[in-house]
């Protein structure tokens, strides 16, 4: 009995029964896989310019017909010599609300940029802050209005365009949970961003290649903090957020946040798919020196922009303060080198560079690669 039931064991089963280790199969079940520099073509340059100039010229219309619909709205508020007849419309001048959101959306990064969000914060702005008897009365008076006035002119307006807070976002992954880290964030961030619900916007995901490693960086940008409040608000309320939080954690060694504001010389760039590499570069400034900074670097910048593609610049008002995060996106990192080298040649960037190093205490800098499911990339 023995020896039959062990003949039956070591007898080798049918070749039909057997899978077959094959490559396709393996394609099949293979999990998402993180960028890498080594996804960048090193002769991709050509095409990297072909697409920023498309970019460009794209940006330039849309802020055509943007000013247009605006200077028709304007034409249409002072003709007050009679009702307008709204059975006679011409849809071939004045812009129809699609085409004004298009403009709009376009140029802002999706539908927060309309006007409706902000003129929802500046009517609360508006009630809260000239509320009660005791305010009337001082607003009401010449020297309460120019009080008001350099209340409401603040440092951070000074510098901010104000209509934003952008967050970033570093997690830094475990070396073997990055292919995990980046399915899980892979499915959620978009499902997050694509939401009206949730009042926010997601600038770009990146992956640091040179720096920082297996750090991923993610900007994210909402309708003032009223705005980030209700943001987080929302997700936080998402049925299936617990189970995202819970893992998440099993993934990562850390997680920092700061909340920015973009310096109002330079917006951040509309959603943009150049290819590349980007740089972060992060400056820690002496303490009283960011009115200085912004200063010189609005004349730099524009020197910059002649050789040099930029995605966004911030300040940090909530976390690590005194910070400053230039993003900058290159073909690869020849011609980061090339466009550098470059800036020398363009008048006025010499001076900006001999003007702000003194203000500066630290420096960093990291090589990016964007992730797929990023706006900007």
């Amino acid at each position: 009995m023995a020896t039959m039931l062990r003949s039956k064991l070591l007898r080798p089963l049918p070749t039909s029964t057997l899978r077959a280790f094959t490559s396709s199969a393996l394609c099949r079940e293979a999990p998402p896989r993180s960028p890498g520099l080594g996804d960048i073509t090193p002769d991709g340059a050509a095409a990297f310019e072909g697409k920023q100039k498309q970019f460009r010229e794209d940006m330039a219309a849309a802020k055509r017909k943007k000013e247009q619909a605006e200077s028709q709205l304007r034409d249409n508020s002072l003709n007050t010599e009679a009702p307008p007849n709204t059975s006679h419309v011409d849809n071939h001048t004045t812009p129809s609300t699609e085409e004004e959101v298009a403009a709009g959306n376009f140029l802002g990064l999706g539908s927060l940029s309309i006007n409706a969000g902000e003129q929802r914060q500046a009517e609360t702005e508006s009630s809260t802050k000239r509320g009660g008897k005791l305010s009337n009365f001082i607003y009401g008076t010449p020297e309460g209005q120019q009080l008001d006035q350099e209340m409401e002119r603040s440092f951070s307006q000074l510098l901010a365009r104000g209509k934003y807070v952008h967050s970033i976002v570093f997690h830094d992954v475990k070396p073997d949970k990055v292919d995990e880290y980046v399915k899980l964030v892979g499915d959620w961030y978009p499902k997050v961003a694509s939401n009206p619900e949730n009042k926010v916007n997601l600038v770009g995901s990146w992956r640091t290649e040179i720096g920082d490693s297996d750090t991923f960086v993610h900007i994210w940008e909402y309708q003032r903090y009223l705005g980030y409040h209700d943001s987080l608000h929302n997700i936080s309320h998402h049925p299936e957020f617990s189970e995202f939080d819970r893992k998440l954690k099993t993934l990562i060694n850390s997680k920092k946040v700061s909340l920015m504001q973009e310096f109002s010389f330079w917006p951040t760039t509309p959603p943009r798919k150049l290819g590349g590499v980007f740089e972060l570069r992060s400056y820690t400034l002496h303490p009283g020196n960011l009115l200085e900074w912004e200063t010189h670097w609005r004349k730099g910048l524009k020197a910059r922009r002649e050789v040099m593609e930029g995605v966004g610049a911030w300040f940090v008002q909530i976390g690590d303060l005194n910070t400053v995060h230039h993003l900058w996106q290159f073909a690869n990192l020849e011609e980061r080198r090339l466009r550098r080298e470059q800036s020398w040649g363009v008048e006025g960037w010499a001076d900006t560079v001999h003007k702000t190093v003194p203000l500066i205490q630290t420096m960093k800098s990291k090589i990016l690669v964007p992730m797929p499911w990023s706006p900007v990339g």
